[in-house]
């Protein structure tokens, strides 16, 4: 069984610990990871699995738990399926694009640690986020009533036009 089938396993299913106790243990582990690479301002994590796994006294499992979140931050994703304790990873970190994955995981623990001020000022913290909520919203067009003239430019309304079968 591969390391992230692993992980899966222990932080999404109900078999052996809780759900709860697993994600108590590691969210801790992830933040001290993160303040190190916003504190450090550390643009290329790399090393083998287990390596890091030892640098930041973690499991295997655990630093491809991590890999796995920060993965849609990184400009080129690893394929979780394949990573072994001896797989090499470097993870090419770009703190705009990880703000912004926070945010959307909605991760507040994350998104506001006080770390990030050595990286963006308040001001770019608040723009980051609300681009990345915008990106997410979806914004309709004006509804066409079935008196108005039918954007198709025939010249009829829309309900004698594109809104018969409407």
């Amino acid at each position: 069984m591969s390391l992230y089938k692993s992980w899966m396993d222990k932080a999404f299913s109900q078999e052996g610990r809780s759900i709860e106790a697993v994600w108590k243990e590691y969210l801790p582990k992830e933040q001290r990871i993160y303040e190190y690479i916003l504190g450090e301002k550390v643009k290329k994590l790399e090393g083998k699995v287990s390596e890091l796994a030892e640098r930041f006294d973690m499991t295997a499992e655990e630093i491809v738990a991590f890999v796995d979140g920060i993965n849609a931050a990184l400009p080129k994703e690893c394929d979780m399926e394949t990573l072994t304790e001896d797989s090499d990873i470097s993870l090419d970190i770009d703190f705009e694009r990880l703000f912004k994955l926070m945010v959307e995981y909605k991760a507040e623990h994350l998104s506001s640690l006080p770390h990030w001020d050595g990286i963006f000022d308040e001001e770019t913290r608040k723009r980051l986020t609300l681009e990345q909520k915008r990106s997410r919203t979806v914004v309709k067009g004006e509804k066409i009533g079935r008196n108005d003239p039918c954007p198709c430019g025939s010249g009829k309304k829309y309900k004698k036009c594109c809104g018969v079968n409407a």
